[in-house]
């Protein structure tokens, strides 16, 4: 009985350290992975800046030749068609702007892929935004919230053109870009953006899942009031897990880790301007609108009602993915991307 019980307790004992070991690697293994994923997006965030340094104003872009890539993988025949066909493209820059809360960085994937089939993307950082330091609550318009992009358009040559691709609420600066500029943009591209008519507010587009305007502002906990309390709110943030939710329903694990230490505040000011679109400037711009059939955000029947009141030259549809296709659906993004700059 008494050896009985001594073997018992030695088993016990033998358990209770294997637990304990387990126990122990499992959060070595959690601190690791968590210590990475920190790691990672810091080294992303470290990278952008240092491609801020490199060109005027604060975007990334990757560089360096594709050309390796190019001889060791295999391409099929219709992908060597693509490759001859965009070849003879004039205009081969493609501008990314990212929406609410983003920053360049959320284009990685298909700056990659662009790159790789010899486009030119480049993807800016709009003011406040990704590694521009300025502060959120000093960004009162669009004009301001689009300055960047705007000192790109300045500065590109004459006899050239580029082809701007925006997400969410930054489509309110494309649209703002084809007032001003329709001179210098070959396409707009709306991906699952904010395409208004003349004289809405960008955020009418999200009135569904948000509410109205005037109600967001008075009641929405997510503001920021910048400048004290007393004053108008000056910006917005969503709670973490809320994000998750409408924006990442989709999206891979790691992503959305990425974007949950790289999101900022939003400026409140620019997404409730109402915007002066023209028939002869605005009008004049060749859009086309790529819709996000599983998004949350920015449901389907709104993203449906936006091209019913404000058609576009073409319509693009991605089965399967949330608000961010960039993150979960990559490569139909790339595919239709690709498709609408071949269109004579």
């Amino acid at each position: 009985m008494g050896n009985s019980l001594i073997c018992r307790a030695k088993k016990d004992t033998k358990d209770n350290g294997s637990r304990s070991k387990r126990m122990g690697r499992s959060q070595r293994k959690m601190l690791a992975e968590e210590e990475f994923l920190h790691k990672q997006a810091f080294s992303m965030a470290l990278h952008q800046h240092q491609l801020s340094q490199r060109f005027d104003g604060s975007m990334s872009r990757r560089i360096g030749s594709t050309s390796s890539r190019r001889h060791t993988d295999p391409l099929a025949n219709n992908e060597k068609k693509v490759l001859e066909s965009l070849e003879k493209i004039k205009f081969k820059k493609i501008v990314l702007l990212h929406g609410e809360g983003f920053g360049a960085w959320c284009w990685y994937k298909t700056i990659a892929h662009l790159e790789e089939v010899g486009l030119q993307p480049t993807a800016l950082d709009l003011t406040g935004s990704g590694i521009d330091l300025t502060d959120t609550n000093t960004v009162a318009t669009l004009a301001e919230y689009s300055q960047p992009l705007i000192k790109y358009l300045e500065n590109l040559p004459e006899d050239d053109k580029v082809i701007l691709v925006g997400h969410s609420s930054g489509g309110a600066c494309l649209s703002y870009a084809l007032e001003h500029f329709p001179e210098k943009i070959s396409k707009a591209i709306y991906l699952c953006a904010t395409m208004v008519s003349n004289g809405q507010r960008p955020f009418d587009v999200f009135a569904q899942e948000l509410g109205s305007a005037e109600r967001f502002m008075q009641e929405s906990q997510f503001l920021i009031h910048g400048n004290g309390k007393d004053k108008p709110p000056t910006g917005f943030m969503f709670e973490k897990q809320l994000m998750k939710g409408l924006y990442f329903n989709q999206s891979p694990t790691k992503d959305v880790a990425l974007a949950m230490v790289s999101m900022r505040s939003t400026p409140l000011g620019p997404i409730m301007e109402k915007l002066s679109l023209t028939t002869e400037k605005y009008g004049t711009g060749r859009r086309f609108y790529i819709q996000t059939l599983d998004d949350r955000a920015l449901l389907p029947d709104v993203q449906e009602k936006l091209v019913r009141e404000n058609p576009p030259e073409g319509v693009f549809k991605i089965k399967g993915s949330d608000h961010c296709q960039f993150f979960s659906k990559p490569q139909s993004l790339n595919k239709i991307l690709i498709e609408i700059v071949q269109i004579p």
